[in-house]
């Protein structure tokens, strides 16, 4: 055996000695009754910071899913404003222009004043036909999200569950537009889907407004899948919607 080995191999006994003697030294300490209170004292405090260190662990993890959520909302937001930069950028002509108009020329430039020419009021055009309402649902509230219970919800977030009405809003205006555009401007997508819409109504549905499954793969790019039904068990509980069933159809009532 190398002398460097046997060096080391001493070395490590002697260490393993020297634990087992700093062990035995405690384990002598803990039986005096001096040191035997500050022991216990320790313990104690031990166990508090444990427990300190618990609540700060569930903190970090409260802080991290609100931080998530945030981000989610902060996107949400960022999507509408581009959407109102759109609407903005994108007004229809046919609205009314506000105009200015100057009756006098100012005294201080010198020349009388001299009433302005009376302009040839434009053509009158005729009114656009009056728009019909559509019901929309309406979006959850932080309360009523904070009120929906865990079980239900599970990891889906305040976001994610508007983001859905948004979606939903989106296939009842679509769907009720061609309800309400006269037949003879249809084309023949639209008529078939005007015919579908037709035949889906019942006694219970008259005056109300619903879509069904097809809608949703129509008019949004939602998937009608387990989440989505789960979210559909959330919207009934905030009764923003209702079930009627009939004919092997599920019809989503707008509440």
């Amino acid at each position: 055996m190398a002398s460097s080995d046997l060096e080391q191999l001493c070395s490590h006994i002697n260490e393993k000695i020297g634990n087992i003697k700093r062990m035995l030294s405690l384990r002598n300490c803990g039986q005096e009754p001096t040191l035997k209170t500050t022991l216990d004292k320790i313990g104690d405090e031990i166990i508090v910071v444990n427990e300190l260190l618990n609540k700060l662990e569930l903190e970090i993890q409260y802080q991290e899913q609100t931080s998530h959520s945030l981000k989610e909302l902060w996107a949400s937001l960022e999507e509408d404003y581009k959407d109102v930069e759109h609407l903005k950028e994108n007004i229809p002509p046919h609205l009314p222009q506000v105009t200015v108009t100057q009756n006098f020329v100012n005294a201080s430039d010198g020349h009388p004043e001299e009433p302005v020419k009376a302009e040839e009021p434009a053509p009158t055009k005729k009114p656009p036909k009056e728009q019909r309402f559509i019901k929309e649902m309406s979006f959850i509230t932080s309360d009523e999200f904070n009120g929906i219970p865990a079980y239900m919800k599970s990891r889906l977030t305040y976001c994610q569950i508007n983001d859905v009405i948004k979606e939903i809003n989106k296939a009842v205006v679509s769907k009720y537009k061609i309800l309400h555009q006269p037949k003879k401007s249809m084309n023949s997508v639209a008529r078939n889907l005007y015919h579908r819409f037709i035949d889906e109504e019942t006694k219970d549905t008259k005056g109300q407004y619903f879509i069904v499954e097809a809608d949703i793969k129509e008019f949004t790019a939602l998937k009608a899948d387990k989440r989505f039904h789960v979210m559909l068990n959330i919207l009934r509980h905030c009764r923003r919607l209702s079930e009627v069933r009939g004919g092997g159809l599920t019809r989503y009532v707008i509440t």
